[in-house]
């Protein structure tokens, strides 16, 4: 009897840290103001139940008639009893009641782990990017204090208002934006949705609605909605939504996309659908403050560069001291060179960059950097089959030659660290394959030769 009596009090506290939302109208108990509880755990708000007395009164309606509304005219007593497979009531979204401040903060000064720390546990995973690396930890090091500054501030404090700082990443593709924000993902203890622009569009179109990106953060922070506003939302392919030039239609997905997004970056009061992209009459809503979220923004900016040399290429002239026309052709910094002026030429309008202050370029990857991907990091690729075949009970080494062969051929398909997958994917099919076969194989060294197809492996047999 006693533990019937504490396992109907734990559902009962479970039950204490979410919303009520109404059956007809979904709103939460927030917005809607208290609920009243129904036979068959159904809660209706006032204004509902005023609606469905109101019809009643002016002439009789049949309940089942209404959409969300198919149980109004059974008998009430009978739902705790209901058999039927076809009248099962749908379970609800729920919402996180939002809790009490404390006077302490959930963590203090000491808790936040500083820029040095994140950029260490960064260099496990990601080779080279120092600058963003460093970047990205100040910006969440930062964002820690601006929340703990936000949790004491009290509401007469004339203190100063510490604002957020939206970061822009641009950098060739492979180069590792979207890896750095994945890591930092894993790596801190915040809030993080990564959402893809592509997806976007403007409100009344198919696909996501801009209040997406948002819901993807809810969702991330276990519908706390006081959790979520702290977090950080990390928006890849920013340069598909460029604005599009020469078109006769409407453009959905690119400028006006852009101008959606301002209210988001620069802060405001967002309604989103609670554990769904798309608004509708059965999906609760939970408003989300944006004023403390930090934005990355991220993409690749193809043919960037060109607009850089042609911006960089008109001061050139006629005499001695005059700049060639072909000076930054092979500068592989060339990204560094960016301003504002360059992505408003390439479709970004200016109220967009303006409310992304903190600009940050990823270099090319070179040789030796694609050598130390491959064999470096915490995960690295050749890691990664060492512990396959160790599973096999094989050893498995990479000659130096062999590395620095794979790297110069991911270096020719232009795809950055995402062709060292594929090169490997390929010369591995085989020994993958073959090895397995006989139980006597001890090491596979992975020579040039075999890379190159003029030799093999060179295998050595146990014992």
């Amino acid at each position: 009897m006693e533990e019937k009596d504490t396992n109907q009090n734990q559902n009962q506290n479970q039950e204490d840290e979410y919303e009520k939302i109404c059956y007809i109208c979904r709103r939460p108990e927030s917005k809607a103001g208290s609920m009243i509880q129904m036979p068959g755990n159904m809660c209706l708000c006032h204004d509902c139940m005023q609606k469905a007395f109101d019809a009643v009164t002016k002439g009789g309606m049949d309940f089942s008639q209404l959409q969300h509304m198919p149980y109004m005219n059974l008998n009430l007593n009978d739902f705790n009893n209901i058999k039927l497979p076809d009248t099962e009531i749908p379970q609800k979204k729920k919402i996180k009641k939002k809790t009490e401040k404390s006077g302490q903060p959930s963590f203090s000064i000491k808790d936040i782990p500083a820029p040095h720390k994140i950029k260490t546990s960064l260099d496990e995973y990601v080779i080279g990017q120092e600058k963003a690396k460093k970047v990205i930890s100040v910006a969440v090091y930062n964002h820690y204090k601006r929340v703990l500054h936000k949790s004491d501030q009290q509401p007469d404090d004339d203190d100063v208002r510490i604002e957020k700082s939206n970061i822009l990443m641009i950098g060739p593709t492979g180069s590792g934006k979207t890896y750095l924000v994945k890591t930092l993902a894993r790596l801190l203890d915040v809030p993080l949705a990564i959402a893809d622009a592509t997806a976007l569009t403007e409100a009344g179109y198919i696909g996501d609605d801009i209040e997406s990106v948002v819901s993807k953060l809810l969702a991330a922070a276990g519908n706390d909605v006081e959790k979520a506003e702290r977090g950080i939302i990390f928006i890849d392919e920013i340069d598909k939504i460029a604005k599009k030039k020469n078109t006769n239609t409407r453009d959905v997905s690119g400028e006006s996309v852009q101008q959606e997004l301002l209210k988001l970056l620069e802060g405001s009061t967002v309604e989103v659908p609670v554990g769904s992209n798309q608004k509708n009459a059965l999906t609760p809503m939970a408003t989300v403050n944006t004023d403390h979220i930090l934005f990355i923004c991220g993409g690749a900016f193809p043919d960037l560069e060109d607009i850089i040399k042609e911006r960089l290429n008109k001061t050139s002239s006629i005499g001695f001291k005059a700049e060639l026309k072909d000076r930054y052709d092979e500068d592989p910094d060339i990204l560094s060179y960016v301003t504002s002026r360059d992505l408003r030429t390439f479709g970004m309008i200016p109220e967009f960059l303006g409310r992304l202050p903190v600009m940050v370029t990823f270099t090319k990857l070179t040789e030796p950097m694609m050598v130390e991907i491959l064999k470096k990091p915490k995960n690295a690729i050749v890691k990664q089959y060492i512990k396959l075949l160790a599973m096999d009970e094989v050893k498995l080494i990479f000659e130096e030659e062999a590395l620095g062969w794979i790297a110069k051929e991911a270096l020719k398909r232009e795809t950055g660290a995402r062709a060292l997958r594929a090169i490997m994917e390929e010369f591995m099919l085989d020994i993958m394959y073959e090895v397995p076969k006989d139980s006597g194989i001890g090491t596979v060294v992975i020579t040039r030769e075999y890379l190159e197809k003029s030799g093999g492996p060179r295998i050595e047999m146990r014992g």
